[in-house]
């Protein structure tokens, strides 16, 4: 987990105060640092980019234009760490820390690879979410109107 927080050794470049800093952290792991095993890594990578190329592959035919740009970030961010990972020979390098010193908020270390899938998963979660809730409102409003109008018993 010494990927969550900042070296103690190495250095530093200040950008925003104590807000954000860059620092070169070679990341062995997954996404936060999490996944330690390489192996089962490398499949679980394997496995989300078919997933993701098959929904981004439909959609690109038929989806609105939105979901397709939210799959761009995703994918965008997994082929650039798969191929910073081929590159460097098994690791990505992480050098963004953001932090909100005021509550004591600290951010894992990222790229920008990983902002474009956190970005990305994050902003369709939202469109899912909401899109749900108003397919179902409106499912509601017709069951209402046809029930008043007299269409349903």
């Amino acid at each position: 987990m010494a990927h969550l927080s900042p070296p103690d050794s190495g250095r530093s470049v200040s950008v925003l105060g104590d807000y954000l800093t860059l620092y070169y952290v070679q990341n062995w792991n997954s996404a936060m640092g999490l996944l330690t095993n390489p192996v089962l890594l490398g499949v679980l990578i394997v496995i989300a980019l078919v997933v993701l190329i098959s929904f981004y592959w439909r959609l690109f035919r038929t989806g609105p234009l939105v979901y397709k740009v939210l799959f761009g970030l995703i994918l965008g961010g997994a082929a650039g760490n798969i191929l910073d990972r081929f590159i460097r020979g098994g690791y990505v390098v992480d050098f963004i820390y953001f932090r909100l010193p005021q509550i004591g908020f600290k951010f894992y270390i990222f790229n920008i690879a990983d902002a474009a899938i956190s970005v990305g998963v994050a902003l369709l979660f939202i469109l899912l979410l909401f899109s749900d809730s108003r397919r179902s409102k409106e499912h509601t409003d017709t069951v209402q109107s046809a029930s008043t109008s007299g269409k349903l018993s």
